[in-house]
């Protein structure tokens, strides 16, 4: 199951330095939708490799603005603390497992 980043836990999962994938999204976004199943079967599938998970910009807006998220869904790929690749829009799981994998 992905993690839930909230405005309060983001940045201290950050820091832990293990890599991570960050979903942001919302309710209401269509798109969204069509990613959320794929970031659920990419959690499961990097467990315990790849911390993954979704943020919900609308109960944490801090930290979409901290990382400049302008548009969702916007997953941010971040490894040893920094955002290494970030992709804007639906995604397909081949390109998104792609951009996973290079986190490893």
């Amino acid at each position: 199951m992905a993690f839930e980043f909230t405005d309060e836990n983001l940045q201290k999962e950050i820091e832990s330095g293990r890599p991570m994938v960050v979903d942001f999204w919302a309710e209401w976004c269509g798109p969204c939708r069509m990613v959320s199943p794929i970031i659920e079967e990419l959690a499961t599938e990097y467990e315990g490799k790849v911390l993954i998970g979704k943020l919900n910009v609308d109960q944490s807006p801090d930290a979409s603005a901290t990382h400049s998220v302008r548009n969702i869904p916007t997953i941010l790929f971040i490894k040893d603390g920094k955002v290494v690749d970030r992709k804007v829009g639906a995604q397909s799981k081949a390109s998104l497992k792609e951009a996973v994998d290079k986190l490893l």
